[in-house]
């Protein structure tokens, strides 16, 4: 089987025998063309990486949204490039197959292109990401194809943007009605300007078809329905780890918070009471 054969029918890894291959942009396109689906997590530690590189998914996205599940904030917009450089770099470091892409934070991108190349060189220089994300559609244009000529590829996000929440009036669905029109010339814009795939967030599912139907890269839904190429979900989403609202378009794989915190009570009644440690656990 030829080279441009084995990619079609498994675009992202190499043989069994020869170990992972390394995910790059051009299997996106190659999975779009022959209709393979495209998966991805957050991730914002090394621990979780492996597990999530190990299973099989095919991009890592280190988003801004570590802001609300491992920062503490109530948004995503405090969220510094200081502070994600370090998570991106550890992600980074343990991911063997996947594509790892650095979500670059507000306020690091919107001023001009010349800014936005700035921050996505900090991220590729300083913590081995293979690819950035930045949101919006047309008003991002400019900023993603300064970033691609310049050798780095970029993941666009349109749609629901939890960057401009107040400007879009809170979690509203986006691409509704007339909005469709938007999100189309939005999609539009960011592949002309360069992106190697687009994130569709919390928009109907009708628009979002007649979206990837139009475009030539792939489309990666978050709340999108399932006529997209690819999948991504936040990763303490889908395994429980949170607490309160879940999202409507979650699914939740897991109640990792709840094993946990049964394990965690276990410990702290063995130890109230001397069973831990025992004698197995201690040195003669």
């Amino acid at each position: 089987m030829s080279e441009q054969a084995a990619e079609v029918s498994n675009p992202y890894g190499g043989s069994n025998t020869a170990g992972p291959k390394r995910v790059r942009t051009r299997h996106f396109q190659i999975a779009k063309d022959n209709g393979v689906k495209i998966t991805g997590l957050t991730s914002y530690d090394q621990l979780t990486a492996r597990i999530f590189d190990e299973a099989g998914i095919d991009f890592l996205l280190v988003g801004d949204s570590a802001g609300n599940t491992v920062l503490g904030y109530d948004t995503t917009l405090p969220v510094t490039v200081d502070e994600l450089i370090p998570l991106t770099r550890a992600v980074a470091s343990a991911a063997k197959r996947a594509l790892v892409v650095a979500d670059m934070p507000f306020g690091s991108y919107e001023v001009n292109p010349e800014e936005a190349l700035h921050t996505a060189i900090r991220f590729m220089k300083e913590t081995g990401a293979h690819a950035v994300k930045l949101e919006g559609g047309e008003r991002s244009a400019q900023q993603i194809r300064r970033i691609v000529q310049a050798g780095i590829p970029v993941m666009a996000h349109i749609g629901f943007t939890p960057q401009s929440e107040h400007g879009l009036g809170g979690h509203m669905i986006q691409g509704r009605g007339a909005g469709a029109d938007q999100l189309l010339a939005d999609a539009l814009a960011v592949q002309d300007a360069g992106a190697f795939a687009v994130v569709l967030e919390m928009v109907p599912a009708a628009a979002a078809a007649a979206v990837t139907a139009a475009l030539t890269i792939p489309t990666i839904g978050v709340g999108a329905g399932p006529d997209v190429d690819g999948q991504l979900l936040v990763w303490t989403d889908f395994a429980g780890m949170g607490e309160g609202r879940v999202p409507k378009f979650v699914r939740q794989y897991a109640n990792v918070r709840q094993v946990l915190l049964d394990a965690v009570t276990e410990f702290r009644g063995d130890v109230d009471s001397g069973a831990y440690p025992a004698a197995e656990h201690s040195y003669e």
